[in-house]
């Protein structure tokens, strides 16, 4: 049987890394990454420092393959997220077919933690799905950018019995502004509630040397934020970031 290890690398600090996690490494002959293009190859090289640098016995293989582009001209945003998984499942299913043997325990290393805002695990059900069935899996959390944007502002996620939501940017409306946590905002959803009693708790590239950090009053930081964001990604080719809203309730 072949084995598939889901290994969650953290935010981007090679220390977020858990000894299970170390276990995991040093578990696997095969690594398979996947490269997004010369925008992102800081995100290739950060995998594989973690796996020098874990690692006990260096007897493993890394395979990198080219990551399929979601079209983000389809007009359904789900429909492409459909196309771009199904896409991606014919390339996992060839390394599993070609550069793993029956036996052979292989390894993704997964940003944050698998189980958030993550696709491997559908795409790895639509792979069994479509017939390629004889190989398993295992899931190890890793240290996500919500728990580390919390860390990095020294601030608890929750307010006393309130409860936390987690979205994204396409998906962010002014009842979810107590506590709510958004991921994945390409185009800056916090700016639509200026006008609300709001704090912001920013964070880009968490854990890594280009780490941005920014909180305060929405209204007071909101276009701080903007223009840090877009220098950052004009300076690195991408970004990836995160941010708690909250809501000030008065007495």
């Amino acid at each position: 049987m072949k084995t598939l290890l889901l290994i969650g690398i953290g935010a981007g600090n090679p220390e977020h890394i858990t000894v299970q996690a170390i276990n995991a490494l040093n578990r696997a002959s095969v690594f398979f990454v996947l490269d997004k293009g010369q925008a992102t190859e800081d995100l290739v090289r950060l995998r594989l420092e973690i796996c020098a640098r874990y690692i006990c016995e260096p007897r493993y293989r890394v395979v990198q393959v080219s990551d399929p582009q979601r079209d983000s001209a389809t007009p359904s945003y789900t429909q492409g997220v459909e196309d771009w998984h199904e896409q991606r499942a014919d390339v996992f299913t060839r390394l599993i077919a070609e550069e793993l043997a029956d036996g052979e325990c292989g390894a993704f290393l997964l940003w944050g933690e698998p189980g958030l805002y993550d696709s491997t695990l559908r795409i790895l059900d639509r792979v069994r799905a479509n017939g390629c069935t004889h190989f398993d899996y295992e899931v190890i959390p890793g240290i996500s950018s919500v728990q580390a944007l919390a860390a990095r502002h020294r601030i608890p996620l929750n307010e006393i019995g309130q409860p936390i939501r987690i979205t994204t940017g396409r998906r962010l409306v002014a009842e979810d502004l107590d506590n709510v946590v958004v991921m994945l905002d390409a185009h800056c959803a916090f700016e639509a509630f200026v006008g609300e009693d709001v704090d912001i708790y920013w964070g880009a590239y968490i854990g890594t040397v280009d780490e941005i950090l920014i909180a305060g009053k929405l209204a007071d930081v909101c276009e701080q934020i903007k223009t840090a964001r877009e220098e950052a990604r004009q300076r690195k080719g991408w970004i990836m970031d995160t941010y708690l809203l909250r809501r000030v309730w008065k007495p």
